[in-house]
C-alpha cells in the first residue's frame, strides 16, 4: 500500500485528515498509473490503492477507508456499475467518480449510476485526455470536492454524522426579491451540476407556472442522454434546446451540446435560439449567454438558480438579471462539490439566498409561487430563513 502524505495548509503545517485518499480502478495498468500521477501531483490528494477490477475494489473498500474511487466501467471480472452498489453497501459515505467513455453508451452508463448513488463523472482517460491540463484540473476539483463532502459527512475520527469545521468566509449581505413576478427559471451548473440537478429536477416536481432552462457544462454526447434521465425522475418533461423551439410553462429545455442556449421573443411567447458564438470562460454552452439574452426577453423577469460548478461561468449573466429586476439563489459551499459559480455569485452580492441543495427546489417553488413583493426577507445566518 502507498504511504500516506500529509498536505500542507496555508500556514505551511501539514493536516493528514485534509488529504483525499483515492482507489484508483482500472483494468489498465497504464491507466492506473497515469491518473495516480496526475492525481498525487497534488499535495492534497494520495492514491492509497489501486484495484484492477470492481471485485478486488470492493475487497479493498472493505478492508480500507477510502474518500473517493475512481471507477472505470467496463472490466473484467466484475465492471464497475456491478461494483457500484456493493461499493456503497461497504461504505456508505464513499464517493465514487465514474471514468465513462465519451460515447453514447458510455453516457447512458455513466448518468444510470449517478442515479444509483455515483457522486459524478470523468471522461475515461486516454493517451490525448492525460496529457490536456484540462482534464487534470476537472478530475482534481472533482476528487477533492468530492472527498470534502465526505469529511463533512465522517469526521477525521471517523463518527459518522459529525461534520468538519466550516471555514466558509462571511457571506456577502444578500439581496431582496425582484420587483415582478418570474416569468422563467434559469439554471446553470458545471462540476457536479449532473446529481445536484437530479436532486433539484426530482424536487421541483411537475406543474411549474413558468418555463425551466438549464446550461449544464458537459460533453456534447452527454447531453440528449441528460435530458432523457432528466424526464425519467417523472417530474417535467426534458428536452433538448432546438432552434426556434417554444419555451412551454412545466417543461425543461436543456442547452445543446456544443451550442449556446439564447432566449429570444417575450414573456409568454419565449423560444430558444441555438448560438455558435465563441465560448466564454472557457465553456460552450456556457451560462453566461443565457442569462443575459433571459433577462432581455423577459425584461428581467427571470429567477436564476446557480449550481454547484467551477470557475464563475454565471456570474455576469446573473448580474445582467439583477440589474433587469430579477432574482437568484446559490447553492451552499458545504453541499457543493467545487464552490466556484455559485460562489462567484454570492461573493458577487447577486443572491437573494443561499442554500444546500436540498433546499433549493422549496426556495424556487416558493418564489414563482409567491407575489415578489408580499415576501418577506427573512433571513438568518447563511442565508436560512
Amino acid at each position: 500500500m502507498i504511504p500516506l502524505s500529509p498536505a500542507r495548509t496555508a500556514s505551511g503545517t501539514t493536516c493528514a485528515t485534509d488529504v483525499a485518499r483515492v482507489l484508483v480502478c482500472d483494468d489498465s495498468a497504464v491507466i492506473r498509473g497515469a491518473v495516480t500521477r496526475l492525481l498525487e501531483n497534488d499535495p492534497g490528494v494520495q492514491v492509497t490503492g489501486h484495484a484492477a477490477n470492481g471485485q478486488l475494489a470492493v475487497d479493498a473498500v472493505k478492508r480500507q477507508r477510502f474518500d473517493v474511487v475512481v471507477l472505470d466501467i467496463e472490466m473484467p471480472v466484475m465492471d464497475g456499475l456491478t461494483a457500484l452498489p456493493l461499493l456503497l453497501q461497504a461504505d456508505p459515505h464513499l464517493r465514487v467518480l465514474m471514468a465513462s467513455t465519451l460515447t453514447t453508451r458510455g453516457a447512458d452508463i455513466a448518468l444510470k449510476a449517478l442515479q444509483l448513488g455515483a457522486s459524478d463523472y470523468v471522461p475515461k482517460p486516454t493517451v490525448a485526455a492525460i496529457a490536456d491540463d484540462s482534464f487534470r484540473r476537472e478530475l482534481l476539483a472533482k476528487v477533492k470536492g468530492l472527498a470534502r463532502l465526505r469529511r463533512r459527512e465522517v469526521s477525521p475520527a471517523g463518527t459518522p454524522g459529525v461534520p468538519s469545521p466550516s471555514r466558509a468566509a462571511p457571506l456577502p449581505n444578500l439581496r431582496p426579491v425582484g420587483r415582478e413576478a418570474p416569468a422563467l427559471l434559469a439554471i446553470g451548473s458545471s462540476t457536479g451540476g449532473p446529481q445536484a440537478l437530479f436532486t433539484l429536477v426530482k424536487a421541483l416536481g411537475s406543474g411549474l407556472s413558468v418555463p425551466v432552462v438549464i446550461t449544464q457544462h458537459m460533453p456534447a454526447t452527454f447531453i440528449p442522454i441528460l435530458a432523457e434521465h432528466l424526464s425519467r425522475l417523472g417530474g417535467m418533461p426534458c428536452i433538448e434546446a432546438r432552434e426556434g423551439a417554444a419555451l412551454v410553462p412545466g417543461k425543461i429545455t436543456l442547452a445543446a451540446g456544443d451550442r449556446h442556449l439564447l432566449i429570444e421573443g417575450r414573456p409568454g411567447t419565449l423560444r430558444a435560439r441555438l448560438s455558435d458564438g465563441p465560448p466564454e470562460n472557457f465553456c460552450r454552452p456556457a451560462v453566461d449567454p443565457m442569462l443575459r439574452s433571459a433577462a432581455a426577453a423577459c425584461n428581467g423577469r427571470v429567477l436564476v438558480a446557480i449550481l454547484t460548478g467551477m470557475g464563475h461561468d454565471g456570474r455576469d449573466g446573473t448580474r445582467a438579471v439583477i440589474e433587469a429586476g430579477g432574482t437568484a439563489v446559490a447553492q451552499d459551499e458545504a453541499s457543493s462539490v467545487v464552490w466556484g459559480m455559485p460562489g462567484a455569485v454570492t461573493m458577487a452580492g447577486l443572491v437573494h439566498r443561499v442554500l444546500p441543495i436540498a433546499g433549493i427546489a422549496p426556495c424556487l417553488i416558493d418564489l414563482l409561487r409567491t407575489p415578489l413583493a408580499r415576501i418577506p426577507t427573512r433571513l438568518g445566518p447563511g442565508g436560512g430563513a
